[in-house]
């Protein structure tokens, strides 16, 4: 089996110059952890933004400030400011056991999937847990 059968093909993605708030209210309104960032003008992967880079960027939530002071936050600042650079990246035709071991041995939640420098998907762990629910009890 290939990424290519068990990554997700539409992925949501943001720009490097983006708000913060942005990120934030499309991970948390599509419910995804894992949001890949593109240059402002292309296409090219600059890196990814998790929740934990969410949370570390949010300041004033770790500060005890209401929803709101938090939104203010999350406005004024830009997504390259938080984002993890430099993301570790698959291919759709990788074997899905070698990207699976890439994941664990870097500790990473996903793979951005990149043909001929294209953003074509996204490997996660929910992927992985969908192939579990899909063939368990088929081996």
């Amino acid at each position: 089996m290939k990424v290519r059968d068990w990554m997700t093909h539409e992925v949501a993605s943001v720009r490097r110059n983006d708000q913060l708030v942005i990120a934030d209210d499309l991970m948390r309104l599509g419910r995804i952890r894992h949001t890949p960032v593109l240059e402002d003008h292309s296409d090219d992967l600059v890196g990814i933004v998790s929740q934990r880079d969410l949370f570390r960027g949010a300041l004033a939530a770790a500060l005890g400030y209401g929803q709101h002071a938090q939104q203010k936050v999350l406005g004024m600042l830009v997504i390259k400011d938080i984002m993890s650079t430099n993301p570790v990246t698959t291919t759709p035709d990788t074997p899905l056991a070698d990207a699976a071991r890439v994941m664990l041995e870097r500790k990473i939640g996903c793979l951005p999937v990149l043909e001929d420098g294209r953003l074509v998907g996204i490997l996660t762990e929910s992927d992985f847990l969908r192939f579990a629910v899909e063939h368990a009890g088929t081996t």
